[in-house]
């Protein structure tokens, strides 16, 4: 069609690419700013942005081609039965399997082996081997996938993992080279070499001796080209991703140097609702447990602050990014523009409704009444009318959003904050009413450069808040919405959202907008759960973050004269906030958001 852009051009081309590769008619191709993934026959890629650059277009068709082999060559069933319990032999039992499917690709086709490199490489720029320092904290299941893969394709190791390869890489060959061999001979067969994969995960220490239970004659052992299981659940985004749940230690069985964070350790995670895994796209869980009194002893601290940073959201992301994210939330824009926009609409009719001008008729002063001129000339005995402006009580006013920006919001709860926050700040901004966007998330999963000061200072106890922090300014107060459009996509970038300390949070946008000079100052939370930093819960007591919290927010409620509402998404704020709202589908935010600030403007 005439009127098709390039990116829809090249998401039809890429669509029937995927079809014939995979053998399936049924295959859809979406965009998404969220990490690559696949569900049965649907692909969602990284939007490659409006020109369709040539960089951008090898990596979505490198996610592309390699979710086109799995759905070619795995049989999910299968490998279902076949994975082990362990956790880290786990993970890699998935990650050996992508090596083979992909492999079965990279040797057939030149392109397609560009193609994968290209997602390859996408993939190694979050994944902790290109960070680790000390061979344990090199994941196992990234290296010996990297080496596989290697070994099966003759295709060299990234150059950006290869210092991570190389403290591991002797360990591995001495324990698996042999079965490198094996799998090598084994690659279109998916049931033999899960088999062989098995045994060189026993090889490396990572299973127990007894193997799981081999399948039943009866059962298809085929590539899974007819036979693909779409409904286990989980299973897809595990091998699809390729990300580590838990780095193992080749030296010491999954065991770290300082005994942290591993399975059979339980000094260091206290609660037991805070989850282990926190590495790049993993999500922390968000206890929702019943409060308790806080301590008369309790004290909130930091370990340090130096590593703190207050940032704006144009310093996080060059300008084609943000270009190019701003328009992927443009395209979830659409699908709820009606809904929002007409949400809006009546926002700003409630508004203006309060600030319109209203007039003292009859009075013996003031501003000539030209209406009522006509008595004068009928009845020129009659004294000129006058009118008199009355006062508009309609406050100035300035709200601030404060967005969680933590792991458990990505996907579509994101977008949708992100969409509402667009949405209103335009709509307000139209009302004269000045509008501030803040984020907050920490910099890193686990602790990141406060938790090593902490470590190499001898671990000292309850050492209070232990990660490094991030706020994000997406939109100034004083700062006109067509400026910061681009910002608000930022949002969407995979990697952005991490934990969040959600009592820091509010004492810093409480800090910024009591600076303010407007009369009547709001400030809207946004949230999908309580405070979660692994680093922190790990070494402080349990409930820690939530403490905080909760004497920040009375303090605040009591004290201060700026008017706080929050809303919670999936998750019960009421236990927090005074004036508060929870919602279950994240679908009702944009109204929901809405409906609060008429609310509190419409107060006396």
């Amino acid at each position: 069609m005439a009127d098709e852009s390039p990116t829809d051009r090249f998401k039809s081309v890429l669509a029937g690419a995927s079809r014939a590769i995979s053998h399936n008619d049924e295959v859809e191709v979406n965009w998404t700013a969220d990490a690559p993934s696949s569900s049965g026959a649907t692909f969602r890629l990284p939007m490659p942005g409006r020109a369709v650059p040539r960089e951008a277009a090898m990596q979505a068709r490198g996610f592309a081609d390699s979710f086109a082999l799995k759905l070619r060559h795995h049989n999910d069933r299968l490998h279902m039965r076949g994975a082990p319990a362990e956790p880290a032999a786990r993970a890699c039992y998935d990650a050996v399997e992508m090596v083979r499917y992909e492999a079965l690709g990279s040797n057939a086709y030149a392109g397609m082996r560009d193609n994968l490199d290209a997602a390859l490489m996408v993939r190694m720029g979050g994944d902790p081997i290109t960070r680790a320092g000390r061979p344990d904290e090199v994941p196992v299941q990234a290296a010996l996938a990297l080496l596989l893969r290697q070994k099966l394709t003759g295709q060299p190791v990234p150059a950006a993992a290869e210092p991570g390869v190389a403290m591991v890489r002797e360990w591995i060959e001495d324990k698996a080279g042999a079965d490198f061999e094996r799998l090598a001979t084994a690659l279109d067969d998916q049931a033999a070499f899960q088999s062989l994969a098995l045994d060189m995960l026993q090889h490396l220490e990572l299973t127990r001796a007894e193997l799981p239970q081999e399948p039943n004659e009866d059962d298809d052992t085929s590539d899974g080209e007819d036979e693909t299981d779409d409904d286990q659940p989980g299973n897809d985004d595990q091998a699809d991703q390729q990300q580590p749940e838990m780095a193992a230690d080749p030296s010491a069985e999954g065991e770290s140097d300082d005994g942290e964070g591993e399975t059979e350790t339980t000094d260091d995670y206290e609660d037991g609702d805070v989850s282990e895994d926190g590495e790049d796209g993993m999500m922390p869980v968000r206890p929702n447990r019943p409060w308790t009194e806080i301590p008369e002893s309790f004290e909130y601290k930091v370990f340090t602050e130096a590593f703190d940073e207050v940032v704006s959201a144009s310093d996080l992301c060059d300008e084609d990014e943000l270009a190019r994210l701003r328009d992927y939330l443009d395209a979830q824009l659409k699908n709820l523009q009606s809904v929002v926009t007409r949400l809006a609409n009546r926002l700003q009719r409630r508004l203006l409704a309060q600030q319109l001008r209203s007039w003292d008729f009859d009075q013996e002063e003031g501003v000539l009444d030209a209406a009522r001129l006509a008595r004068v000339v009928v009845s020129p005995g009659q004294s000129l009318s006058y009118k008199v402006e009355r006062d508009v009580e309609f406050k100035d006013t300035v709200v601030t959003l404060l967005l969680d920006n933590s792991g458990s919001m990505r996907g579509r709860p994101i977008s949708i904050a992100a969409i509402s926050a667009d949405v209103l700040a335009r709509t307000l901004e139209r009302c004269g009413v000045k509008v501030e966007i803040l984020g907050f998330t920490t910099r890193a999963w686990k602790g990141g450069l406060s938790r090593e000061q902490w470590l190499a200072g001898g671990k000292p106890p309850q050492p209070g808040r232990l990660n490094d922090l991030r706020h994000i300014i997406y939109k100034k107060a004083d700062e006109p919405y067509r400026r910061a459009r681009l910002n608000l996509g930022l949002m969407m970038r995979e990697g952005l959202l991490k934990e969040n300390i959600d009592g820091e949070a509010l004492l810093w946008a409480h800090a910024r907008l009591l600076a303010r000079p407007e009369e009547r100052r709001i400030m809207m939370v946004i949230s999908d759960g309580a405070p979660v930093d692994d680093s922190t819960l790990s070494v402080n007591s349990a409930g820690y973050l939530e403490a905080h919290l909760r004497r920040v927010i009375e303090w605040i409620e009591d004290k201060s004269p700026i008017q706080l509402v929050a809303i919670g998404i999936g998750h019960d704020v009421t236990r927090y906030y005074r004036r508060a709202v929870t919602i279950m589908d994240v679908e009702q935010l944009g109204g929901t958001m809405i409906e609060q600030l008429a609310g509190l403007f419409e107060e006396e």
